[in-house]
């Protein structure tokens, strides 16, 4: 098992690599893994700079002190993949950002499409926002990623149809067998750029919405014989995606 990840801003690590790591994430790593001297850290900043690091010390209870000597940089993966993930019902979009974050999707786009039960309005929308990407960093740490997913602002379905028109790859999952979609098993995927990908709400995505996506330049696809609900449907899809491409070889 790779060592365990925590969120730093800066890398200044100061007096002969010494860095002290405080706060919530230094009393995660002493109270909480009770991480002992010779065990390996890993500080990231969720962008791409990481590095490797022993524990010299803990202080107290919210104080660790490791050993920091270089830091590191993880390219950006190709192609990169974008889930558009219309609102979910409940905490089930939480769910979906976590496993998404797991299988190693690149960026979050949540969309307020015509069909969604749930809306994000006001001091509600943005709580649910910073839920989601509260929910990134967490699951990000927990799967050892050093480079954490984007969580974008909400998105209307003119500003999805934007974003469709400028991949290198564009996918609506849609769940109408008799429709003539291809299965996503079977499309011609790019070795780089960007894969975009929209999964719709509970009710589906409305004719109107599919209509202006498919006029954007992407095309329906549908991922198997069965249907799965939209918190699972971006993961499951993500991950034939990420094996196909390669980046998972």
């Amino acid at each position: 098992m790779t060592a365990p990840v925590f969120v730093v801003e800066h890398f200044d690590a100061g007096g002969g690599g010494r860095y002290v790591l405080d706060g919530p994430e230094g009393r995660h790593a002493v109270s909480v893994k009770r991480l002992q001297p010779g065990e390996d850290v890993i500080l990231t900043d969720g962008a791409g700079r990481w590095a490797d690091c022993v524990v010299l010390a803990a202080e107290g209870k919210d104080r660790l002190v490791v050993q920091l000597d270089s830091v590191s940089e993880e390219p950006q993966a190709q192609p990169r993949i974008t889930v558009v993930q219309a609102l979910p019902k409940g905490d089930r979009g939480e769910l979906a950002v976590e496993t998404m974050t797991e299988v190693g999707v690149d960026a979050v786009v949540p969309w307020q499409a015509a069909r969604c039960i749930t809306q994000w309005k006001g001091d509600r929308g943005l709580k649910a926002l910073a839920k989601w990407r509260a929910t990134a960093r967490e699951a990000g740490k927990q799967s050892r990623r050093v480079r954490f997913p984007e969580v974008a602002d909400a998105a209307t379905t003119k500003q999805v149809a934007a974003l469709l028109a400028k991949a290198d790859f564009a996918a609506v999952l849609h769940s109408d067998f008799e429709r003539g979609s291809e299965p996503l098993a079977g499309a011609e995927l790019p070795d780089e750029g960007e894969i975009v990908l929209v999964v719709g709400p509970e009710g589906g995505v409305a004719k109107d919405e599919l209509a202006l996506f498919e006029e954007a330049g992407a095309r329906a696809y549908v991922l198997g014989p069965t249907v799965l609900r939209t918190s699972t449907a971006g993961t499951a899809a993500a991950a034939l995606l990420l094996g196909r491409t390669g980046r998972w070889s």
